[in-house]
């Protein structure tokens, strides 16, 4: 199947689209929330960080976190999307793929994309297209979608 699907994100909400025909519309396929994605920092995680002891002297001081508990959040989501990814890919339902997404949430799905989805982007666009119908995602688009070439194993 020469199926191209696109995916729109942010940190909230991520919607797959799938499109046959490079000049044909888009069908929406799924509608993946994450309501986490919306809270404010102080919302997710009201505890303080902890306190710990110098490793010299007397000094006691707060421990710190590497992610806010919204960036770790928005990670724990990008990975659910390419774990959702990954399924269609296996399943053979798409070969080629197109991601809109915020700037952040785009990095953030680079990083976390399996290897094998990775390989199959053919568009990235740095736009937040949750909000709008499909027909006007598909206005977005170019008017043909691109293809991946085929690979000589496959």
């Amino acid at each position: 199947m020469d199926t191209t699907w696109v995916v729109v994100a942010d940190q909230a909400r991520a919607r797959l689209f799938s499109a046959s025909d490079p000049r044909g519309p888009l069908e929406e396929v799924e509608d993946l929330a994450n309501p986490e994605g919306r809270l404010h920092d102080r919302d997710l995680n009201a505890d303080s960080p902890g306190r710990a002891f110098d490793s010299m002297g007397e000094g006691r001081h707060a421990m710190g976190k590497h992610h806010s508990p919204k960036e770790q959040e928005a990670i724990r989501f990008a990975h659910e999307v390419g774990e959702r990814l990954a399924a269609g890919l296996h399943d053979g339902v798409f070969r080629h793929l197109i991601i809109s997404a915020t700037p952040r949430f785009l990095g953030l799905l680079r990083e976390t994309l399996p290897e094998a989805v990775a390989t199959c982007i053919v568009l990235e666009l740095h736009k937040d297209l949750t909000a709008l119908g499909r027909d006007e995602i598909r206005a977005h688009l170019p008017e043909r979608l691109p293809r991946a070439p085929r690979s000589s194993q496959g």
